[in-house]
């Protein structure tokens, strides 16, 4: 399993960031003859399973073939049950065209007779497939008894207590093990050397053994140097996108190259003829053990740079990348480290006190490499905690969850191994690691599409908002997923077994849900989407612009195009996926009362927009006034309007709102409209002298239109003025402010310059005196007098002097 994860994360690294293992259905089915599965054959294969399954002595890579060999029969039933599909289609149809027999049985004897013939026929040809129908559940229950044999055995394994390898008993066996596997490697290359045929094989292969050999170790020792050295020369203050995608191949050479010199060095090792049957189980794990160590370190300097000029993938300092480093080379170290001691004990047959003793170390030390980036990834998801100017992301949350999950993990997985449950341990903390190096893979791949977008749009503002990065990480994750599985413990047996379930669908309520179902679906919609805004481009800049239909009407046809056209596009498109409407009928009429009630507001408002749309009492563009708003109308959707008001808001009116209420439209079918300016002049002026100002200031504006001509009006005596109006037809009502202000200003010049005064209010206070008053009411006057006084405005008005004389006794007591 360890060399087909290492596989994986080699092909996730060179481009794809994840390579899902690739699942397809068995390609080398049973022969089926031209009458379909032979099922005297199959009889017997399932009476051999199961008594396999019943004697459960046989092994499990047996039974995994035996499920193999179950998948390709049922894949020759499930093939079986499309035989004479159209015939019986035919039949059907020919039986649904006579109808129901009478209830009564006075039916025809002719159409009994061809009615009876039809059943006959129907039965023998449905007969095969009713066979291969029970033959598919007999298989799929044996299918599942497999598994459910394998998962116990599994279960049993990973629970089962061995040797403890803390017990000093066992040290001494462990030691002389690693010693007896040297030395076998020693013996055999001396053995070979001294051999006759050995050394004339070494002599004969020198010169491709020194040609591996050399190339090899300069690429393990320099190659990596080399490509840090190439790296820092195209490194800028701020490297342009281009530049960054050709850094970060470039740094592929820090793995590649050194795998690639010790490659050079194994098969120099191999053809060189020194190494023996020891040498070679070594040398065959020893690759893919140094490919996970290469990998993970290359893994840890993309996640914890030097010196990246961009906002890195972590929030860390400098000092915390530098560990960081350190601990993603350490462990890749380790891991590989698991992988080449589990496979080169099986091959050894070491026992199992001697693997769990040399095992036992390097699981501590996972743990105590995961417990340690578990402190980095805590330390990350709180830089944005501490921060109260930045946001935190979903991502920094994920990360101190996998914090504490890595702690949980780190703790456990030594405790089980020291106890003796080494299966259990070694289940967890090596899943573990390598869940952290694939997640690792995807967040770098992450950011590599992400440059390869900003280098292909050169939008790096709105690169981390854009959906197009979104939706790239979203399908990587999904494409992990397999990936995660294997990692876990899932067989490719039943990855496979989903997969085939994925592409079948699922079938509910007699309509079938696949993934094919869905993407004939997405295809039908967008080009029937596609097909819609053409015909709506092609209305509105092309046909449309050529008739005599005003902008609101054509904005009514185009938006009335686009609303056919999606609910056609909608209607095709679940037809060509082969959804049965029919079958959604009765849920859609149960569901019918409950969103008449509930939606009625909603309904109610795509009716009005209907409404709008064909009446068109409103229309984009227009001034109108709605609930005390007035603004132009801006967009007319099914649900609402948008009006914008003069304060340059944006107002969301209910399409009901118009159908049921009363609106203003100033604009409706033509922009003339009437302006009403009031004008008040003083009492003594010359009342024509003002009419003939005013027409002059409302002929003299160019809005103004002169059929009919403006009218000026006396409309009567005020308060302080007499009250004139100049009431004239716009050729633009939507200047109605700006002319009602010209005219003012206009008429505050003329009327300065004529002499007509325009009046303020102005009141009169008049007090009415019957006697002077004496003695002690005289006072109690005076006194109220000086209160009144002190109570009034500072400057005196006529009202003023009239109360002093009066006081003063110098009045008459009466009024003018």
């Amino acid at each position: 399993m360890i060399r087909l994860l290492s596989l994986l994360c080699l092909a996730l690294t060179l481009g794809l960031g994840i390579v899902a293992p690739v699942i397809v259905t068995p390609g080398a089915q049973a022969q089926q003859s031209m009458d379909g599965p032979d099922y005297e054959a199959w009889e017997a294969f399932t009476t051999r399973v199961e008594g396999a399954l019943e004697s459960g002595e046989v092994s499990t890579p047996i039974l995994e073939d035996l499920r193999r060999q179950l998948v390709e029969w049922r894949q020759q039933f499930i093939d079986a049950q499309g035989t004479n599909s159209a015939t019986i289609r035919t039949v059907r149809d020919q039986l649904q065209a006579l109808g129901p027999p009478p209830e009564d049985g006075s039916e025809p004897s002719e159409i009994a007779a061809q009615r009876e013939e039809l059943n006959r026929r129907l039965a023998r040809l449905e007969a095969p497939v009713r066979t291969a129908e029970v033959a598919q559940r007999r298989a799929d229950g044996l299918i599942a008894a497999i598994d459910e044999e394998i998962r116990a055995r599994q279960t049993a394994e990973f629970l089962r207590l061995g040797p403890a390898p803390v017990n000093p008993q066992s040290w001494p066996r462990a030691v002389s093990a690693l010693y007896s596997l040297f030395d076998s490697i020693r013996a055999e290359a001396v053995q070979s050397w001294k051999s006759p045929v050995g050394h004339q094989v070494l002599i004969d292969n020198l010169p491709g053994v020194i040609g591996l050999l050399l190339p090899g170790l300069l690429l393990l020792t320099r190659g990596r140097i080399w490509t840090v050295r190439l790296m820092r020369r195209l490194r800028k203050e701020e490297p342009s996108a281009g530049r960054w995608i050709t850094s970060f191949l470039i740094s592929l050479g820090e793995w590649v190259l050194p795998f690639l010199g010790l490659a050079a060095i194994v098969q120099a090792a191999r053809i060189s003829g020194l190494s023996g049957s020891t040498g070679e189980l070594v040398l065959t794990n020893l690759l893919p053990a140094a490919f996970i160590f290469f990998l993970t370190r290359w893994l840890g300097q993309r996640l914890f740079p030097r010196d990246e000029r961009r906002a890195p993938i972590f929030n860390l300092d400098e000092q915390c990348c530098y560990s960081g480093r350190l601990y993603s080379a350490s462990l890749g170290l380790v891991v590989a480290g698991l992988h080449l001691v589990r496979s080169v004990s099986e091959g050894a047959r070491w026992g199992e006190p001697s693997t769990n003793v040399v095992l036992f170390p390097l699981i501590v030390l996972s743990g105590l490499l995961l417990w340690r980036l578990s402190s980095l990834l805590k330390q990350h998801s709180r830089a944005h905690e501490d921060d109260p100017e930045t946001d935190s992301k979903v991502s920094d949350r994920v990360a101190g969850m996998l914090s504490r999950l890595l702690v949980v993990l780190a703790v456990l997985g030594p405790i089980l191994a020291g106890i003796g449950y080494m299966n259990a341990a070694t289940a967890i903390m090596l899943p573990a690691a390598l869940s952290i190096i694939l997640l690792a893979a995807i967040m770098i791949v992450q950011r590599f599409l992400s440059e390869l977008y900003v280098l292909l749009t050169g939008n790096r503002a709105n690169a981390e908002e854009s959906l197009v990065p979104v939706f790239a990480s979203f399908f990587l994750g999904v494409l992990s997923l397999p990936a995660f599985a294997l990692i876990w413990g899932a067989r490719p047996a039943q990855l496979r077994q989903v997969w085939t379930g994925i592409i079948e669908g699922v079938t509910i309520g007699g309509t079938t849900i696949s993934p094919m179902i869905f993407l004939t679906l997405a295809v039908v919609f967008a080009l029937g989407l596609l097909i819609t805004r053409l015909v709506q481009g092609t209305l509105r800049t092309t046909i449309l612009p050529k008739t005599k239909l005003d902008t609101g009407g054509r904005n009514a046809i185009v938006s009335g195009v686009g609303y056919v056209g999606i609910l056609l596009a909608v209607l095709i498109s679940i037809t060509s996926a082969g959804i049965d409407l029919s079958s959604l009928a009765i849920v859609a009429g149960a569901l019918s009362v409950g969103i008449g009630f509930g939606l009625q507001n909603i309904v109610s408002n795509f009716v009005a927009g209907i409404i709008l749309l064909i009446e068109r009492p409103i229309s984009e563009g227009d001034w109108i006034e709605v609930g005390g708003q007035h603004g132009y109308v801006k967009a007319i959707s099914v649900r609402s309007t948008r009006i914008e008001t003069f304060d340059r808001t944006d107002v969301i009116v209910p399409n009901a709102d118009f159908v049921s209420g009363t609106v203003t439209n100033f604009t409706r079918g033509n922009t003339v409209g009437r302006v009403i300016v009031p004008v008040g002049v003083a009492y003594g002026s010359d009342a024509r002298k003002v009419e003939a100002i005013l027409r002059e200031i409302a002929e003299d504006h160019p809005l103004v239109l002169m059929n009919p001509p403006p009218t000026i009006l006396f409309r009567g005596f005020g308060d302080s003025t007499f009250n004139f109006e100049i009431r004239a037809i716009l050729r633009d009502v939507n200047w109605i402010m700006d002319v009602h202000s010209e005219m003012n200003f206009n008429i505050a010049r003329r009327f300065a310059e004529e002499g007509i005064e325009i009046p303020f209010p102005q009141q009169e206070l008049w007090i009415r005196k019957e006697a002077a008053p004496t003695g002690q009411m005289a006072d109690r006057s005076k006194a109220s007098v000086q209160g009144a006084r002190n109570q009034m405005p500072a400057q005196k008005t006529e009202a003023d002097f009239d109360v002093d004389a009066d006081a003063d006794g110098g009045g008459d007591g009466g009024g003018r």
